[in-house]
């Protein structure tokens, strides 16, 4: 007996529709497909605590829930969880399309196309935050996505597993509700000590009870007009198409009836629930007038704000829908609101049989009794949240992200993505990018070389690797470690020769094939030098002697050599190389810089070069000597008027000397004397013997024709002569 009681109650569903004027509890009980109201229990907030839709205040709604539970309780026994259903009004979709790049040649995998759709929600989820000046972007739970196609290269496709290309796309709508309605949901009741069984929303909750799957098809408009905002769902080609909302809804009519017969709220309330009830009207104004009028005298003082109501309601079908839907269903209490219905389909200009207030009683699941209450429009949402809550309920499940606690929503099948957009993770930044590639001109023809592959990120669940595509659930611990970013592009020149030619020539009597040589932005670089980006790269044959020489590994100017001679002049510092370079083209001498040709002969070597002496490396400004010019016997002769000292290392030294290394070199030139006749005789080679002649008395000395000396003084250009006489 007590597992059948047990096993009864267990099939009872606790419903709670929480609205702005009041708060309807439902016990339900489900029996296979159908679904019995068994209690049902209502109470109209004290204050206002509710603001379209919205806890404003947390312990005021708490104490209503409190006092609906004990009521039920009182009947039904102890209730421990409840459904619920947050406002549709919250919710917001976004539609946004992902681009990814592809790599070349490769096939796309199941992960790319998950990666790109979660990719696809973040975005989603960021242009919302944007759109709402939110800095937190996961202040909005994701309650779904769907995806409206793919595209690849432009062009729309099935699916995009294993085909290839170069770019891929994916089109979702992702849809989002504020954390603050599920938060301050959980909060209420918590104080009344419910947990929540199952989260539904409330336009889905109304719409899966009203219009089946198999109706969805069809364009139709779902209002829900409650007393603060009426709620407004589409239904297109099988799904739920779009959610809105409109600031108005059934105290409208209560204000205008205030405004129009002087009377308070409550009064006006009570005046406007009879309108759809009865033929005649009786209520007392705020000066105690009473007041008896028939249903039609009060519907027309009101007339313009029943059109205004209509008006924007359908106003705001055709901005979500674009056009007239083909049907509208209204549910709700302000739906009972007289002449509501005929003029919502003058405004959309739809007949007016196609606009119809839609009851409890409609719906298949729902079993009534004989209690009339029950069957009209504004129990369909509180049925629905019950029915919901058996066949889509939206639960909550935890989940740890790198050590981070994350509640979700349990709409569908839950991803282990989901876990990661819910956690703020961004999916594109957990892949490893690949490195930058680099563009070289290689000879004029542009090449691309492709950087490393990122690598993809290390996620496990409980400790196992999973994918992103990997069931989740309560409890789950995950563990993500992002992928690293390929490697930049990296080449060197040898990895970009294609063919290879060879120069053949004699280099020191060495047969040699000498490879292409590299120019990189106009300079010749080795084979193995990396490549850098943008470069403009040239190979071809050594043309010069210099780059034969490079490529037959010749270190030109490095050979071994001995350390330069250094001296000074002067104090002037100087160096001359120990070694000399020789160089020969085909038993020529030639420079670096000639052109070599195949079977060219080349020779390349060093000599020694002589130790200097000191007349060689004094430089001609330092060697100050001046002199004359005259004849002597017809010859010419040059005597110097200068004198010319040289020092080295503190010493004398003649100009004949060897140069030593180090040597501290001082020359310096001081003024002679004016030459005489006898100063030529150091530079000329004259016989002072008397020739063996008898006739011969004396040697003649003379001066440009007149007699002189041996002291006779000399300038330039004179004409000396002696000879025997």
């Amino acid at each position: 007996m007590l597992e059948v009681e047990q096993t009864a109650k267990d099939d009872l569903i606790f419903a709670l529709d929480i609205g702005t004027r009041s708060v309807v509890g439902l016990i339900v009980e489900a029996s296979g497909e159908q679904f019995r109201v068994i209690d049902c229990a209502i109470r109209e907030h004290d204050e206002r605590s509710m603001l379209d839709g919205q806890i404003h205040d947390v312990i005021a709604v708490a104490k209503v829930i409190h006092q609906i539970k004990e009521e039920l309780e009182q009947r039904n026994g102890p209730l421990t969880k409840v459904a619920v259903a947050a406002a549709g009004r919250s919710l917001r979709t976004k539609r946004v399309r992902m681009d990814m790049p592809l790599a070349r040649h490769a096939f796309i995998t199941r992960e790319d196309v998950l990666t790109m759709e979660f990719a696809a929600v973040q975005e989603a989820q960021t242009q919302l935050a944007l759109e709402l000046n939110e800095q937190d972007v996961t202040r909005y739970y994701c309650v779904g996505y769907s995806v409206v196609n793919y595209q690849l290269d432009g062009e729309l496709i099935g699916s995009l597993i294993d085909q290839r290309g170069d770019v891929a796309s994916a089109d979702v709508i992702a849809t989002f509700l504020p954390r603050v309605v599920v938060d301050s949901l959980i909060a209420a009741l918590k104080r009344c000590d419910l947990d929540m069984q199952a989260l539904t929303l409330e336009p889905i909750a109304a719409i899966n009870v009203l219009i089946p799957v198999t109706m969805r098809r069809l364009n139709i408009a779902l209002v829900d007009i409650g007393a603060g905002t009426s709620d407004v769902a589409l239904t297109e080609e099988g799904a739920i198409t779009a959610y809105g909302m409109v600031p108005v809804a059934g105290d409208e009519i209560t204000d205008a009836l205030m405004n129009a017969f002087l009377l308070d709220f409550p009064m006006a309330e009570e005046a406007k629930r009879v309108l759809s009830q009865h033929d005649s009207v009786s209520f007392t104004d705020i000066l105690g007038l009473e007041h008896n009028l028939t249903t039609a005298e009060v519907i027309a003082a009101i007339q313009s704000d029943i059109e205004q109501l209509a008006e924007k309601i359908a106003f705001k079908i055709i901005e979500l829908n674009g056009k007239a839907p083909q049907a509208v269903m209204l549910i709700g209490g302000g739906s009972l609101t007289p002449g509501l219905t005929e003029k919502v389909a003058q405004v959309l200009k739809i007949p007016a049989a196609r606009v119809a207030v839609r009851g409890a009683d409609a719906i298949k699941q729902f079993i009534g009794d004989e209690n009339s209450i029950l069957s009209g429009p504004e129990f369909v949402t509180p049925v629905g949240i019950a029915v919901a809550a058996r066949r889509h309920p939206l639960r909550y499940v935890t989940i740890t992200v790198n050590e981070q606690a994350i509640r979700i929503f349990d709409l569908r099948k839950m991803t282990l993505g989901d876990c990661l957009i819910a956690a703020g993770l961004d999916i594109r930044r957990l892949y490893g990018r690949p490195g930058l590639a680099k563009s070289v001109t290689v000879n004029g023809r542009m090449k691309i070389i492709p950087g490393g592959h990122g690598t993809p990120p290390i996620i496990e669940r409980n400790g196992e690797a999973v994918g992103l595509d990997a069931a989740i659930g309560d409890g789950d611990v995950i563990k993500v470690v992002a992928g690293t970013d390929g490697e930049d592009a990296q080449v060197q020149i040898k990895d970009l020769l294609d063919r290879v030619e060879t120069l053949d020539i004699l280099c020191n009597d060495r047969p040699l094939s000498l490879g292409p040589v590299a120019i990189m932005n106009g300079e010749p670089q080795p084979l193995d030098a990396w490549v850098t980006d943008r470069s403009n790269l040239e190979f071809r044959l050594a043309r010069t002697v210099e780059e034969a020489l490079l490529e037959a590994g010749i270190e030109l100017d490095s050979q071994e050599q001995l350390p330069p001679l250094q001296f000074s002049v002067n104090g002037h510092s100087y160096s001359v190389p120990s070694r000399q370079e020789v160089l020969t083209l085909n038993g020529k001498p030639c420079s670096r810089q000639d052109y070599v040709r195949q079977d060219d002969e080349l020779v390349y070597q060093l000599e020694e070069v002589p130790i200097p002496m000191i007349r060689d490396v004094i430089p001609l400004e330092e060697w100050v000597q001046e002199s004359i010019s005259v004849h002597f016997n017809g010859e010419p002769v040059t005597l110097p008027i200068a004198q010319v000292s040289i020092m080295k290392d503190g010493f004398e030294a003649q100009a004949d000397d060897i140069v030593t290394d180090g040597a501290i070199i001082s020359v310096k030139s001081t003024p002679a004397s004016t030459p005489v006749f006898s100063d030529v005789f150091r530079y000329v080679d004259v016989s002072f013997e008397k020739p063996d002649r008898e006739s011969i008395s004396g040697f003649v000395m003379l001066v440009n024709g007149e007699p002189a000396t041996f002291q006779t003084e000399l300038k330039s250009g004179d004409k000396l002569e002696l000879f025997w006489d």
